[in-house]
Parts: C-alpha cells; structure tokens; sequence
C-alpha cells in the first residue's frame, strides 16, 4: 500500500511541476534563456500583494494552462515584483534587479506593467495595462509587441 502511495504522490508532483512556468528574477539569466531558445523575453511590473489588476492577472491569465503552454513555446518570462508586505514599502537597494530593471524599462511606475524584450535585451515593445481579462488577450498583446 505504501509504495502505491508513494508512486501516486510522485506522479502528482511531477504533473505540478509539469505545468509550472519559470518566471526569471534577474534579466542577464532570462538573456541567456532566450539566447539559448531564440525567444523574447517577456517582463512583468508587478505589486503581487497590494495591485488588484496584478492579482487578477496572476489568477485569470499568468495560472491558465493557455498561457502556461503559449509562453512555454514563445517566451522567457522574467518578473519584477514589488510587494509591500502589510503595506510597508521595501526598502530601496540600489543593486536589486527588480530596481535595475524598473530604472531601466518603468521610471514611471506603473503597476501592472508589460515590456517585451529581444533575446538580447533590447527594447521591442512595452505596454501598461489595458484591463484585457483573458489568457488569449495577452497571448496576443506580446506577439504584438514583439513585432
């Protein structure tokens, strides 16, 4: 009983991990991705915690197996989160990715915030939010962008 079990969790675990998406914190490991894959990047401004939009994006469009199986295919994913954890701001650290990245691509900052990214870094396209609601929508907004 136990080994069936034990065979039973490992299949569910590997069906999880299955349809997991990497999302890439720092831009040089998301260049090398993309380098290596002949994709874009795609990069996501987002507040996880305290943007309502970013969360709804995360439950209706980031989460869906569509977007999951499309970004698989198209892009590297590469987040820059800001949360606020109780309603504190981080502090600022200069040297932070996320911080490098928002000087770099959202001075204004803008929360949800979209930028799509050749393999190489380089600017294609960016675009704030649009209230779009479904996996397709965006599917559709970063092959626009990538253009």
């Amino acid at each position: 009983m136990k080994v069936k079990k034990s065979v039973l969790v490992l299949c569910l675990m590997m069906n999880v991990v299955g349809f997991c998406q990497e999302w890439h914190t720092d831009l040089d490991a998301a260049k090398r991705k993309a380098a290596a894959s002949d994709r874009n990047i795609v990069l996501l401004f987002s507040g996880s915690d305290w943007c309502m939009p970013c969360i709804e994006l995360e439950k209706n469009v980031w989460d869906t197996d569509e977007f999951k199986s499309e970004a698989e295919d198209k892009w590297v994913l590469l987040l820059a989160d800001f949360p606020q954890k109780k309603g504190d701001p981080e502090p600022v650290n200069i040297n932070d990715p996320k911080i490098i990245l928002a000087e770099k691509f959202n001075r204004d900052g803008f929360f949800p915030f979209f930028v799509v990214l050749d393999k190489n870094g380089r600017l294609l396209g960016k675009r704030g939010y649009e209230g779009l609601d479904t996996a397709q929508e965006y599917i559709a907004l970063f092959e626009k962008l990538s253009r």
